[in-house]
């Protein structure tokens, strides 16, 4: 019987991100987007304990008591029923912490994999809908990966509604990583003044959305609703898209609330060029989608 595990979970990115105006008496925005893994990525070495608990350790970060992690364990244990048991984690990380990649999201999601595994279970889509909405939005999106945690999806609702797509796997990005941290509640803050004031971006239709990924990045119309109210906000994050367009990126954008900020190119070899010219100034990485 498996007593240890160690997993791996993946970052995300958006290839659009349309943010939808609050409606009345919600507290959630639907967005529509489509979000896709890259190999960019956090570990997880998730062993057995005796004690009834989810102990979590990172030794290049100081993490909340409650956490993702701990709170997939939580959800997990509640809508497995099955609470008898401990585990901890050793959590490496890969991906910038607030950075707009998911990471956090991934990491509950590969600890519920893990779960799984370690415990001899399957959990059925239900289950994992239930945990998801105990724990974050984006987490709907990762319980649909394969079971590696690699997928590609189109993402509605507040988050939960996901359908698979086939995935591109011919697309390099090179990815920025401004000093500034973007808070997702500013962020929407800034999109709810904006649909105050009268103004909006001019999105695709959803219904288009799995066509346009499929073109050249170059004629891809998709919007990020976040990227002109952030930038206003932050000029780090202008600066980093700024530097990114002059690559020659076939597209660019930020990455979820930010503050990650991408280019896109076909060749691996472009993008380590594009990495080449702004490593001086940027931290920056090459990484490619799966």
């Amino acid at each position: 019987m498996l007593c240890e595990l160690c997993v791996t979970a993946f970052a995300k990115v958006n290839f659009g991100l349309n943010v939808l105006p609050l409606q009345k008496d919600s507290a959630f925005h639907n967005i529509e987007s489509i979000f896709q893994t890259v190999d960019l990525y956090d570990r997880l070495l998730v062993s057995k304990q005796d004690e009834v608990k989810c102990s979590v350790h990172c030794d290049s970060m100081e993490l909340p008591e409650e956490n993702t992690l701990t709170l997939a364990f939580k959800a997990f244990c509640e809508v497995t029923g099955k609470n008898d048991f401990g585990v901890s984690v050793e959590l490496k990380k890969g991906i910038p912490s607030g950075g707009g990649l998911g990471g956090g999201s991934s990491d509950g999601a590969a600890l519920i994999r893990a779960l799984e595994k370690l415990y001899n279970l399957k959990l059925s889509e239900s289950q994992l809908s239930a945990i998801a909405s105990k724990v974050g939005s984006d987490v709907f999106f990762f319980t649909y990966c394969d079971e590696d945690g690699k997928g590609c999806a189109l993402v509605s609702g507040r988050g939960e509604v996901v359908k698979n797509i086939q995935g591109r796997k011919d697309l390099y990005l090179l990815l920025v990583f401004p000093k500034t941290s973007s808070s997702t509640k500013l962020a929407y803050s800034l999109i709810d003044k904006m649909y105050e004031r009268g103004e909006s971006l001019k999105a695709p239709s959803f219904d288009s959305y799995e066509s346009i990924y499929n073109q050249n990045p170059e004629n891809w119309t998709f919007v990020n609703t976040f990227t002109p109210v952030i930038s206003s906000e932050y000029e780090e994050i202008e600066q980093a898209l700024i530097s990114v367009r002059k690559t020659g990126a076939l597209y660019s954008e930020v990455s979820g609330s930010g503050s990650t900020v991408y280019g896109i190119f076909t060749s691996e070899q472009q993008a380590e060029t594009a990495k080449s010219l702004l490593a001086d100034k940027w931290s920056c990485k090459v990484c490619r989608t799966l």
